[in-house]
């Protein structure tokens, strides 16, 4: 290999490894303008790191890939990052680093500190992340958990990645289930002041706590609000008696629209100055159970707001215009089947109202519209069958779909002592985002949400989370950044210096391990950003902290010479920086002291 050029200490390790590669395309193919990459082999024994870029110049070469490969190899210039390289396979190229070069990272781990491991592929691209988005009729629950969970921590990736992340909530503002929210606080008014004495609460209501708050409270704000039980029997054309009224479960929905209906026409602007009162108080609840969460967003999107603009009978007439409406009973379908779903889809009912599916389309334009480059939306898993229909909208429209990506989150079972627990919105018999926090900790209910892929069912083992053990996740890492606080504490000299030390001492076993996982970091952080995958850095942060835990109890780390002690130290602290930082991107705190 001929002699190389001088590289900056500011690029990275793959960079560098990089520009050796391209320095031999150059030299046996002057004209390409093929840009090496780099993978990292599943098997140590392939090397740490691995290039196909022979077999990409073999084909405009037309010679075989072997031979291309072998000509690479000896064009390479001489590095002090490469302590051999092989010839594998159709013709890649296998590279083994020098110790001195698993060691760099230490210092490029400290001259970047947070900054270690944060890339450009992103760079210049707009992406908006809308997550969480649960109807604002109730508190959070430990499934919507979850979703805030993982969508805050792709946010973060993707803004590691050198995306510019916009994330959004949309407010499902409009539409029955804000009524049945405004009746159902309207309904136990009228109990608590004791005006309903036989018409029962409806079973399909929501019954939870804080709509008996929301009702007293509503009671002393709206003095017309309480009125006299005839009224109500009278819109409902039900019959004035002494005795409860009893209404089948298959009626259910067919009554709550009937008290939807009484409600607007007996409270008049009373009713709209209620539905506004309830929506501002659970937002206001929501908004701050997330923020204690660590999930705070940049625009809470109002669905309201694009029928009050027109979006939706906009969006509506450019589908009917392009000629993918017809209109059968009354209604009006888009003729989304043409389009990859399995059927055609009711975008305004016979009543003249428009679909939550029809609000849904014109919300998606608007996204298009603001230029975004990528669009996220995380979805229950629940929501998988409207992802085909939103699609299709949107190529009806004349938009690229690609620019959409949908990750779902599955499903949250809640154990205690072995037992599950229950949850119904409506019923109240939920366990709240609140009470999950209470009881196992913010960072534990963060960590742990993600620990899965998101299309995996969820157990979460509330006993687990509380634990002080190893098989805690959050406790193992916490712990392992902990300890190294408290030996650098020990030591007691100054941080600072421990970006020039000499890191030669650092060939125990222990340490090697050590080295080729921080060196991954990076990579590891541009694969979770691309594919959605946050509970890939906990898996990773998991590792270190089992690599350091092992290094801890087998190596006297303030013990022998100066200089093997301070490279121990920085080794250390090169640890304790990245458990900080893939922490913090998975919104859990990294403490001194446990």
């Amino acid at each position: 290999m001929s002699p190389s050029s001088v590289t900056t200490p500011e690029e990275s390790l793959e960079t560098r490894l990089c520009a050796l590669l391209t320095t031999a395309v150059q030299k046996i193919s002057p004209s390409s303008m093929l840009h090496p990459a780099l993978e990292r082999p599943r098997q140590s024994a392939h090397g740490d790191f691995a290039s196909p870029i022979a077999l990409q110049l073999a084909k405009g070469l037309r010679r075989p890939p072997r031979e291309v490969a072998t000509q690479l190899i000896a064009a390479l210039p001489s590095s002090t990052l490469i302590e051999r390289v092989e010839l594998a396979g159709p013709g890649f190229i296998n590279i083994f680093l020098t110790a001195q070069a698993r060691q760099e990272v230490v210092h490029e781990i400290l001259r970047r500190g947070s900054f270690f491991g944060s890339s450009q592929k992103g760079a210049g691209q707009r992406v908006q992340v809308e997550f969480v988005s649960s109807n604002p009729t109730g508190p959070l629950h430990v499934g919507h958990g979850r979703g805030a969970a993982y969508g805050a921590s792709v946010a973060n990736l993707l803004g590691k990645a050198g995306y510019q992340v916009h994330r959004e909530y949309y407010v499902n503002d409009a539409g029955r289930q804000m009524d049945i929210l405004t009746v159902s606080t309207w309904l136990r008014a009228l109990q608590q002041s004791g005006k309903l004495k036989s018409l029962p609460f409806p079973g399909n209501g929501y019954q939870g706590d804080y709509v008996e708050t929301m009702a007293r409270e509503a009671a002393q704000r709206f003095s017309d609000l309480v009125i006299h039980e005839e009224p109500l029997l009278s819109a409902l054309g039900l019959p004035q008696t002494n005795d409860l009224i009893a209404f089948p479960t298959e009626q259910e929905e067919l009554h709550m629209d009937a008290l939807i209906a009484a409600a607007k026409e007996l409270l008049g602007p009373t009713y709209r100055a209620l539905h506004h009162f309830v929506l501002t108080e659970q937002l206001a609840d929501c908004r701050q159970d997330l923020e204690e969460f660590g999930v705070v967003f940049d625009e809470w999107f109002s669905e309201q707001s694009l029928f009050d603009s027109g979006a939706v009978a906009l969006v509506v007439s450019r589908l009917e215009e392009a000629g993918y409406l017809y209109t059968e009973k009354g209604a009006r379908w888009f003729r989304s089947s043409a389009f990859g779903d399995e059927k055609d889809r009711v975008v305004q009912r016979e009543n003249g109202l428009y679909t939550y599916f029809a609000s849904d389309i014109a919300y998606h334009v608007d996204k298009f519209e603001r230029g975004y480059d990528l669009i996220v939306d995380i979805w229950g898993a629940d929501h998988h069958g409207y992802i085909p229909r939103v699609r299709a909208a949107l190529k009806a429209l004349g938009y690229d779909d690609s620019r959409l990506s949908v990750p779902l989150v599955q499903f949250v079972s809640l154990f205690r002592q072995g037992e599950k627990a229950q949850m119904s919105t409506r019923k109240g018999q939920f366990i709240t985002l609140r009470e999950l926090r209470t009881e196992v900790g913010r960072d534990a209910a963060r960590l742990f949400y993600i620990l899965r892929k998101s299309d995996q069912h969820l157990d979460f083992d509330l006993d687990l989370a509380t634990s002080q053990s190893q098989d805690n996740p959050v406790y193992y890492i916490q712990y392992a950044h902990a300890r190294i606080q408290r030996v650098l504490e020990r030591w007691g000299g100054d941080p600072a210096q421990l970006e020039n030390s000499a890191l030669h001492p650092l060939i125990h076993e222990e340490e090697t391990r050590i080295l080729q996982i921080l060196y991954a970091y990076p990579a590891l952080l541009e694969q979770a950003a691309g594919d959605f995958a946050p509970h890939l850095v906990a898996f990773y942060l998991r590792d270190l902290s089992a690599e350091f835990h092992a290094y801890y109890n087998r190596v006297p780390f303030l013990e022998g010479e100066s200089v093997q002690v301070q490279a121990r130290m920085a080794l250390l602290s090169a640890i304790g920086t990245v458990l900080r930082d893939g922490l913090s991107l998975l919104g859990v705190s990294a403490p001194d002291r446990m």
